[in-house]
């Protein structure tokens, strides 16, 4: 969802007000992003996702009173935004639970200006940001760790064909839509398309949850 102009809605949510005014200052500059709102914590970064409807939410994951991972929890839960979470990178265990959330990505504080406006139009295009490197690393040193999952048993997978299968395991790589049209030489259309398939047909919301599947699943190994 975006705005009667087409930009994408932004929602800003960290304690610190210098910077959430450094991020509003950045958008401002970019016709295709809007911020609709600024909260100081979780809970109000809930009340306004749900008041004013953004397509994205740059959520901190330290703030007092509701930090960021339950105000994510709650807002993907209630489907009202996909959330790009901001962090440093310090403490992985929050990182693990932010995925586990439903996090769409993650910032890194002192990423450069326009990797940062890149990422919100990653995830507001509903993709996940699977890039700088130690996103990817990340994401499968946390699929790896044994945690149940009915997504990742062989019986959620019955359903996907061959083809699909191959690109699930290439997603699960962290290879974009290109590298996996050029990989399988097939259109960038066709490896968009098997993407949406797999999406529909393991229940999944985005890119990191197939991630976490093609782990879990042992279609990928934390080495490769």
């Amino acid at each position: 969802m975006s705005g009667a102009d087409g930009a994408v809605r932004v929602l800003l949510a960290d304690d610190q007000p210098l910077i959430r005014a450094g991020l509003r200052v950045l958008i401002a500059d970019c016709p295709d992003l809007a911020v609709v709102g600024e909260a100081g914590d979780g809970a109000e970064a809930v009340r306004l996702a749900e008041e004013r409807r953004p397509d994205v939410v740059v959520m901190d994951i330290r703030m007092p009173d509701m930090d960021g991972i339950e105000a994510t929890r709650r807002i993907t839960r209630a489907a009202t935004a996909r959330v790009l979470m901001l962090t440093t990178f310090d403490d992985d265990e929050y990182v693990y639970g932010a995925l586990r959330a439903g996090a769409s990505g993650f910032l890194v504080k002192d990423m450069a200006l326009e990797d940062i406006l890149a990422a919100v139009r990653v995830v507001a295009a509903g993709e996940a940001l699977l890039a700088p490197g130690v996103t990817r690393r990340l994401i499968a040193d946390f699929a790896a760790r044994p945690e149940p999952s009915s997504a990742g048993r062989p019986a959620a997978l019955s359903a996907v064909t061959e083809r699909e299968r191959e690109v699930l395991t290439l997603v699960g790589r962290g290879l974009s839509n290109a590298e996996i049209a050029e990989r399988l030489s097939i259109s960038v259309a066709t490896a968009k398309a098997h993407v949406a398939r797999l999406l529909t047909k393991l229940d999944a919301r985005d890119r990191v949850q197939l991630v976490i599947i093609a782990y879990n699943a042992g279609l990928v190994a934390p080495s490769t």
